[in-house]
This record gives C-alpha cells, structure tokens and sequence, in this order.
C-alpha cells in the first residue's frame, strides 16, 4: 500500500470505530483552500455525539507487526498541525452557521495496522487542541 491507500484505509478503520462508539458522522474530508497563499488544510472526519461537534484527525501506520519507526501516530499531530485544525475547524462552523461558541473540540484517532495480521491498534484522544 502506499501512503495515500494507508490514510485512507485508517480513516475508514476510524469511521468504523467512531460509529460504534455512538458518533454520528457529519463530514469527511473537509479541505479548505486558504484566500491568501497556496495552503490547502483539511479535516479528515467531522461527527457529533450529544451535543459536541469532533474534528478528528487519523494518523495510520501500516507495517508487519506495527514497526513504525520509533514514532507514534500521533507524534505526527504537531503544534503547527493542530493550529491548523483549528482554523479549519473554525471555517467549518462558520460554513454551517453553526456558532464558535457551540460545544466543538479536536480528537485523534492514531491507528497502527499490521498488514500481516490484518488487525489494527487503535487509540482516540478526545479534545486534545487548546
């Protein structure tokens, strides 16, 4: 698989797990093309459970038997990275005249799949942008 096939199979292992949680999924690849400079940021999976509103962004590994190099996942969501998630988040909450003010954070779901096994790791972390 190469890397656009290994998101992409995470993100629909993260759908799977979300819904079974009791997540409604509203959205899914979300990509917003900033007015100024050639930025392009995108949310890979928007849902609501109760009255919160998730912005969640995947980050898979696919290996044998999960070596991933020393890194987590979620290692991957930096500063810059979750900065970029809120502004995004923001966009879409305006797009749907939803308030900023509204119950809305920004979760995780870090996935490590054996290729070999065909079984998946899967941790969520719940609002995890301030």
């Amino acid at each position: 698989m190469n890397p656009k096939q290994v998101g992409a199979f995470g993100e629909n292992i993260a759908c799977y797990y979300l819904k079974n949680k009791g997540y409604r999924i509203l959205d899914r690849n979300y990509s917003r093309k900033w007015v100024q400079g050639p930025q392009k940021g995108e949310i890979d999976i928007i849902v609501k459970k109760k009255k919160t509103i998730s912005f969640v962004e995947v980050k898979t590994i696919a290996s044998p038997a999960y070596s991933g190099g020393g890194y987590l996942p979620e290692d991957k969501v930096n500063f810059q990275k979750q900065k970029q998630l809120k502004k995004i988040a923001q966009n879409w909450l305006t797009e749907k005249k939803i308030s900023l003010e509204s119950r809305w954070q920004i979760d995780v779901v870090s996935i490590k799949v054996d290729l070999n096994s065909k079984k998946a790791k899967i941790r969520h972390f719940e609002n995890t942008v301030c």
